[in-house]
């Protein structure tokens, strides 16, 4: 009988093992590339990470970086809001390092502020606001300390009185206007408008008419070596038989009857004068007439004395 099964000849084992090789490699191939693209996919999305890293620090460089075209721009806007808090990222001691330097900056405007006249006091903050906004968070900072701030004296007198038109001269934050503008007409005047509630200027010469006020209130504001302009500019202001009132720090006043003898050669009366508190001198005026410059005194600035502080 002839055998019928059939065996492989060596041609069809050949080209059978070659196909086996050929799917082997083409395997091998495969998951190589799929390793290329896994390393590849890893490392484009590590220098994407990186690059959103360097971005987010390139950002926040750029906000306390700013061109001089942006910075410029900021500096000419008079409306200043909010106020920078230490960084939660410093260390203690680098917050109290901070503080320190705040307050040295804020001693240097106060006492610039002081040693200088009120023209030149304005064109200074006129071309950078933010002097007059860090010279506000050091004071503000001050008046924490304070037992009384004088301007809360001023608004409740004002509480209790009839509608009047009130200038505030050198108001700071206008919390005169935003307390009593409801119940008075409140003009507020200072060197940059800190809110809208205040109009800039050198107080030494307001925009209103002669004659327009009942009351002028300086509290803490005879800043300027030339002080007696702010009280001929508010004798100008004031109607007949309208209130000068003045808070001041007691160690300004070094002789409290030639204060108060000068601003009578102004055109005032003395009303009342308040000494009970330590630290403040409260004084009240009335107008008896209008300013004569021949009846006043050519050197005036020593009446008070600016605040000078020991050099640390």
């Amino acid at each position: 009988m002839k055998n019928t099964s059939r065996t492989a000849s060596p041609v069809n084992a050949t080209a059978d093992l070659s196909k086996v090789k050929k799917q082997k490699s083409h395997t091998n191939t495969q998951n190589k590339l799929r390793k290329v693209k896994e390393l590849l996919a890893a490392k484009r999305s590590k220098e994407l990470e990186m690059a959103k890293q360097s971005g987010s620090s390139s950002s926040a460089t750029s906000v306390h970086t700013k061109s001089p075209a942006s910075s410029e721009t900021a500096d000419k806007v008079h409306t200043l809001k909010g106020k920078p808090n230490s960084s939660p990222s410093l260390s203690k001691l680098q917050q109290k390092m901070q503080q320190k330097l705040k307050g040295a900056r804020f001693r240097w405007i106060n006492e610039t502020l002081y040693t200088t006249t009120g023209d030149k006091a304005f064109e200074m903050v006129q071309n950078d606001p933010r002097i007059f906004e860090e010279y506000h968070q050091g004071f503000s900072a001050q008046v924490e300390k304070w037992p009384v701030n004088p301007v809360d004296v001023f608004i409740k007198q004002l509480q209790q009185r009839d509608r009047l038109v009130v200038a505030d001269m050198g108001c700071g934050e206008a919390k005169l206007a935003a307390t009593v503008g409801n119940q008075h007409t409140v003009h507020s005047f200072d060197l940059v408008a800190y809110n809208s509630l205040i109009t800039p200027c050198n107080i030494a010469e307001v925009p209103l008419e002669d004659a327009t006020a009942d009351m002028v209130i300086f509290c803490l504001a005879l800043m300027g070596t030339d002080f007696i302009k702010f009280i001929r500019e508010a004798n100008r202001i004031l109607r007949q038989g309208g209130e000068l009132k003045i808070a001041e720090v007691v160690s300004r006043v070094t002789d409290i009857a030639a204060f108060v003898s000068e601003l009578e050669t102004q055109g005032f009366r003395l009303k009342h004068k308040d000494a009970a508190n330590k630290m403040f001198i409260m004084l009240d005026f009335v107008k008896i007439r209008p300013f004569s410059e021949a009846s006043s005194r050519n050197n005036n600035s020593e009446l008070l004395k600016p605040c000078i502080y020991k050099r640390r």
